[in-house]
């Protein structure tokens, strides 16, 4: 099996990182025509092409392969350098992690408090739907990630963290005007299909699938307020712009104090979550998905 040299795979990590041969090239200090020998070399070894040459460049699957790769050897070059004093007193362990919007809300903030500061971590959240987390995880892109997909990433270790679980509200007003004031479940699936609906993007199915729940074939309403952020999207539902689909965690308050209502508590929609990782000896990685596993235990549904 032909062996992968150490300065090809970093350079073609560069190349991925920077977007272009030429960037690359700077960020090196070589020349341009090196970068791009460096890459032919190594995809001569790999017998696979591992660059579509575009602008800004993007790595093959197979290239998303060694790309991973670079990353991980880099972290296990800093936590060796680390062990061995080799590294400033001041340096940071950087931690990359791809989380979904509602779970960066609610419980995983507090998570990452919890993790020793000896440890000096520097997060870089990238947020995503928990459907496409594990994309940014295939790609090299993050360490590790929460994800709604319980088959684990190529390199990666996976463990269950909880459910999330969401409720169908809307403002007192929002449902007096619009949905007869929500007297039965059947009275709400007559007209929930026709009125106004806040979702969070165009991915975001939670509503239909409630819709679907009370009226099979049924899909929410065409009239959508797509508000992007989860805050917002509490506030839009809040302020009576639609009825939709909240965690419980950010509805139980408002609907506490009344300023939202239960359209079907009953028929809330559970979504599990799970903790993929790459598979690192690293004390810092180690530490934050213990830190993650005790919150989702504590925040989510068993």
């Amino acid at each position: 099996m032909s062996q992968l040299p150490l300065d090809l795979v970093r350079t073609l990590l560069a190349v991925v990182d920077e977007g272009t041969f030429d960037a690359a090239a700077g960020a090196l200090h070589v020349t341009p025509s090196a970068v791009s020998q460096r890459v032919k070399t190594l995809e001569q070894r790999v017998g696979r092409v591992l660059l579509v040459r575009t602008k800004p460049v993007r790595p093959t699957d197979s290239g998303e392969v060694i790309v991973r790769f670079a990353r991980q050897l880099a972290r296990l070059e800093h936590d060796a350098h680390a062990s061995l004093g080799m590294t400033g007193s001041h340096e940071t362990t950087r931690v990359s992690i791809a989380v979904n919007a509602d779970s960066l809300a609610t419980w995983f903030l507090p998570a990452l408090a919890q993790v020793p500061e000896e440890l000096r971590p520097c997060y870089e959240l990238r947020r995503e739907d928990e459907d496409h987390t594990a994309r940014l995880l295939r790609e090299g892109l993050v360490m590790a990630a929460v994800t709604s997909s319980p088959d684990a990433v190529a390199g990666c270790s996976v463990r269950a963290l909880g459910r999330m679980r969401y409720v169908p509200v809307a403002s007192p007003a929002f449902a007096a005007r619009r949905l007869g004031g929500v007297g039965s479940e059947v009275a709400l699936k007559d007209v929930i299909a026709d009125v106004p609906v806040v979702a969070f993007d165009r991915h975001d199915d939670f509503q239909d699938a409630f819709v679907r729940r009370l009226k099979r074939g049924h899909r929410a309403s065409t009239v959508r307020h797509y508000v992007p952020t989860s805050e917002g999207f509490v506030d839009a539902v809040a302020a009576g712009l639609g009825w939709g689909m909240l965690p419980e965690a950010q509805a139980q308050p408002l609907l506490d104090d009344g300023r939202l209502i239960a359209l079907a508590p009953e028929r809330s929609v559970d979504v599990p979550l799970f903790w993929q990782q790459w598979k690192l000896d690293s004390p810092a990685l180690t530490a934050v998905a213990e830190a993650v596993a005790a919150a989702g235990a504590a925040a989510l549904h068993g």
